[in-house]
């Protein structure tokens, strides 16, 4: 891999999505992302699915966000893994982990430790509530943080239920902040900072990404409604549906509500007090979205896009993935590539959506096998010789993997 992250050395000893997904952004950027996995079992997701690729190959989940990396199986819990590992993180630019803090203490892992191995390594710890306060040692998933940090009670239709985000997003949002802290940390380590140790907890990211929701909160100490698909500020911006389909308005100022208007041949809306300007439109939006909705009922998604196009108003189609994913725009963008695993198989995978100068979409490496490159990287990493790497493999630190 090439990229602007060529030459540095990332420990990934996460597992599930948080972790994973940050170092594969760091990968994706050239990095030398190493997976350090259990033998035997390796990431809990290789085991999500179905759907599994032909049928027994990786599953989906695990292809989502560990291509560009090599895999390592080492057994922690082996006395012989321990100086392996000690020898990995001295060589390392880069840590991230996902364990429990007792782990940490069984693996030698906490950051005093680690500054002691290695000074200049640049650690991300991720965890659900972080490393300090009551929840500190309660393990943490997506779908729990998604209830305790706001982000389910505004999402919704407005007189249903709580709802969750189709995606996990609490360990998404996570894992973009966790490869900035990493990046922060590279610079500040290039700078002569040591021991740089980020605190990374799923719950303070996803309660972070709550931007105007939460500072809005914090203004007027009044829980938030849900909206479903509109919006608190802006009318009409949300989802009508067509006489075939769905499609979103995003109207976000008062010109584009008076192109919008002429352009659906209502140019009274435009001159009506109460919709004239969007305050006005969002005191009055029971009585105006109603109007809209009947309006877009009439015509087709293709007969909308038309008008709306010619009159440059705000509007898409609700695309499914399907369709998102084979759009010219996302073949455009070079967003998905066919690879080829080390067993033959062939499939699709997605690209980093990040673009630079000299950006090599077809460098992209699958997920690795479990254990795929135990040997490589001994070799490139602690520069390891065949007696070496036989005596490694017969001590058992690597499981039964010996690719």
């Amino acid at each position: 891999m090439t990229g602007p992250l060529a030459n540095i050395r990332v420990l990934d000893l996460s597992r599930i999505l948080a972790g994973p997904f940050c170092c594969q952004l760091l990968a994706d950027l050239g990095a030398d992302v190493v997976k350090v996995e259990r033998p035997g079992a390796g990431d809990d997701t290789r085991h999500w699915g179905p759907p599994f690729v032909d049928g027994d190959g990786p599953s989906a989940y695990y292809l989502s966000c560990n291509r560009n990396k090599r895999s390592l199986t080492l057994d922690l819990e082996h006395a012989a893994a321990r100086p392996l590992l000690e020898a990995l993180i001295r060589r390392a630019d880069v840590m991230v982990e996902n364990f429990l803090p007792k782990d940490l203490e069984k693996f030698g892992l906490t950051p005093q430790r680690l500054a002691a191995i290695n000074p200049r390594l640049v650690t991300c710890s991720i965890s659900g509530y972080g490393r300090t306060g009551p929840l500190a040692p309660v393990p943490g998933y997506d779908l729990v943080v998604q209830a305790t940090s706001g982000l389910m009670a505004i999402t919704g239709e407005t007189d249903g239920a709580p709802m969750k985000v189709g995606v996990a997003m609490s360990d998404i949002i996570t894992g973009l902040y966790a490869a900035i802290s990493a990046l922060a940390g590279l610079r500040a380590r290039d700078q002569g900072a040591e021991q740089q140790h980020f605190d990374l907890a799923l719950a303070d990211c996803t309660l972070a990404s709550l931007v105007n929701v939460a500072q809005s909160t914090l203004v007027t100490r009044e829980a938030p409604r849900r909206w479903g698909n509109a919006h608190p500020q802006i009318v009409p911006y949300e989802v009508f549906a067509t006489a075939d389909g769905h499609l979103v308005l995003g109207i976000g100022n008062d010109r584009q509500w008076a192109d919008f208007c002429a352009a659906v041949e209502r140019p009274a809306w435009a001159r009506d007090p109460r919709y004239a300007t969007n305050p006005a439109r969002v005191a009055h939006r029971d009585a105006l979205v109603p109007e809209v909705a009947r309006l877009m009922s009439e015509r087709t998604g293709a007969q909308w896009h038309a008008v709306l196009s010619a009159a440059r108003v705000p509007h898409a189609p609700v695309l499914g993935v399907d369709r998102a994913i084979d759009d010219p725009q996302t073949a455009a963008r070079q967003m998905v590539v066919e690879v080829d695993d080390s067993a033959g198989r062939r499939y699709r995978l997605l690209t980093t959506p990040i673009h630079w100068p000299g950006r090599d979409v077809s460098q992209t490496q699958p997920p690795p096998a479990l254990g795929e490159h135990n040997r490589a990287v001994l070799r490139d990493w602690l520069s390891f010789d065949d007696a070496e790497l036989a005596q490694v493999e017969g001590s058992g630190a690597l499981g039964s993997v010996t690719h």
